[in-house]
């Protein structure tokens, strides 16, 4: 990665200069048996089209609050680059009630009504599917998304040193983001290619780090899995191997 990158999204536009066809984030869901594979232009591709929903449909502007009500899981992570991408904060699990809008999986519904803003849902089903029918009050996600542009510009610069990210009561600037994703990436021991096999859910920063920030800093992809204590030992054992991992943090 560029030692100039002082966003997440300047990462992630690294990472596709880089190597555009290397996975970037391997998505396991150990309850359902899901698994999704996005190569970094591919995850860029999903992040343009988020950012484009974001800005334009949903006019979102820089310092914008974004309430994220979803789990560890790889839309999630989108979602995450997303908000980077166009200088929305990210208020991970935040208050809906105080936040611009919200973005909600399907179990946090009822709480994320209270957000006065624009409100997405996601279905969380494999491959990106739709909900059956729409819940009352939100735009679906799956639905939205697959028009909107494959290639993003913000309206306005985002400034590297505007807050970027809230989780587990405190904040941090996207400089201070990606300055910390590196020393994570570094005490992980990753290096370009190495690939994070993490169990850790979304809801504080050593998740977010483990699960997006440390492997997108260090041109490195991640081994994200979802309801990882439902595999046994042995199953575990064949995923490591399967998937050529070569750090772990469960």
């Amino acid at each position: 990665m560029n030692a100039t990158d002082r966003t997440p999204a300047d990462l992630l536009r690294s990472a596709l200069a880089a190597d555009p066809a290397r996975p970037l984030v391997t998505f396991y869901d150990d309850a359902t048996g899901e698994r999704v594979e996005l190569s970094v232009a591919t995850f860029a591709n999903w992040v343009a089209k988020t950012a484009n929903l974001l800005q334009g449909d949903l006019a979102a502007e820089p310092g914008d609050r974004l309430a994220l009500l979803l789990p560890a899981h790889w839309q999630s992570a989108v979602w995450l680059l997303a908000c980077s991408s166009v200088g929305v904060i990210a208020d991970v699990q935040g208050d809906p009630a105080g936040a611009d809008l919200v973005v909600s999986g399907p179990d946090t519904l009822e709480a994320a009504r209270a957000c006065r803003g624009e409100r997405v849902a996601l279905a969380l089903r494999p491959l990106g599917g739709r909900f059956p029918r729409t819940p009352e009050g939100f735009a679906d996600y799956a639905v939205e998304v697959p028009g909107q542009g494959d290639r993003f510009a913000p309206f306005a610069p985002v400034d590297p040193d505007a807050p970027a990210l809230a989780v587990g009561g405190g904040e941090l600037t996207a400089a201070q983001l990606v300055a910390r994703a590196r020393e994570d990436a570094a005490a992980l021991g990753l290096t370009a290619g190495s690939r994070l096999l993490t169990g850790r859910t979304y809801d504080t920063w050593d998740g977010l780090s483990a699960g997006l920030f440390a492997p997108l800093a260090a041109g490195a992809s991640v081994v994200l899995c979802r309801h990882l204590g439902q595999l046994d030992e042995d199953g575990l054992a064949k995923r490591v191997e399967s998937e050529r991992v070569t750090n772990s943090t469960v």
